[in-house]
């Protein structure tokens, strides 16, 4: 019996490489990882900002890659670059894997000598995906939403002057909590944990936890603390601002102005984000990033 030779070409698959600006390190990671995903059968798609060291790879903006069927998404930097990355692809469900180029990096967990071993597992299916949650933040002006927003991190509003503190009233699920006088007051997902809200005093909290984190900055009173809330619950942040403006931040990379009675609207957003893992656990990442003490 003669074997019939099978000429049928592999699948093409299509991943996505999402850079830091301004690494130098880039003109020599992109070459040999450009040749891996060729090799293994994928067309590459890169954004602006990694395009100059991706020659002849198609160049989209990140808000244009979600609409692409992408296998998942490479971010090359730190962990503002996958904040960037994982916004713009979140609503499509695509997957990013965060290669670290910064110092910590809570988010970017792989490093650069692991980036082709992981690879290899992501293609023999060794790899897991954990999904985090984010929350979906409206700003209401007189009675009209005028903005929307997705923060994998956090939603903050913070005081736009330097020598004056923000005043606000805090309502969850339409019950009246606190009024706040603070430099800022963050309201965070379990995995916005560990960023501004660690460095206000916040706890830390598993991403797994079904939870919202709402962390005062400096507040005025000692005894206003970080709350944590069900993430099921609706929180409602009612600006009294006066004649000063404050601002609202998302992620801490893009947001708006905030003015007296406008009201911040924060849930628990019914998007997510899939990050990409091969070994380890969200402790060993605390261990290695915080320093924490080895067994």
């Amino acid at each position: 019996m003669t074997s019939v030779k099978d000429d049928t070409p592999p699948a093409v698959k299509t991943v996505a490489i999402v850079s830091k600006p301004g690494k130098p390190e880039l003109s020599t990671i992109l070459p040999g990882l450009l040749d891996w995903f060729r090799q293994h059968h994928y067309e590459v798609v890169v954004d602006p900002e990694t395009a100059p060291y991706a020659i002849g790879a198609k160049t989209l903006s990140r808000e244009e890659m979600g609409s692409l069927p992408l296998k998942f998404v490479v971010v090359l930097g730190g962990d503002g670059t996958l904040l960037s990355a994982a916004r713009a692809v979140a609503k499509a469900g695509i997957p990013v894997l965060g290669v670290n180029l910064g110092s910590l990096g809570f988010l970017t967990e792989v490093p650069l000598e692991e980036l082709y071993p992981t690879l290899q597992g992501i293609e023999e299916g060794r790899s897991t995906v954990e999904t985090r949650s984010m929350v979906r933040c409206e700003v209401v002006r007189k009675e009209a939403c005028v903005a929307q927003y997705h923060a994998l991190n956090d939603v903050v509003m913070g005081k736009g002057t330097i020598a004056r503190l923000n005043y606000c009233e805090v309502f969850i699920d339409g019950l009246f909590v606190s009024s706040y006088k603070a430099d800022s007051l963050i309201v965070s997902t379990p995995t916005g944990s560990t960023a501004y809200s660690l460095a206000a005093g916040g706890p830390i909290v598993m991403p797994s936890v079904e939870a919202l984190l709402i962390t005062p900055v400096s507040a005025h009173s000692l005894t206003h603390r970080p709350l944590i809330v069900c993430d099921t619950a609706k929180i409602e942040i009612v600006v009294n601002t006066g004649q000063d403006e404050a601002y609202l931040s998302i992620d801490g990379q893009i947001g708006m102005p905030i003015y007296d009675g406008d009201r911040i609207l924060c849930r628990k957003s019914d998007q997510h984000v899939k990050l990409m893992r091969i070994k380890g656990t969200f402790f060993d990442v605390l261990r290695n990033k915080l320093k924490w003490g080895q067994r």
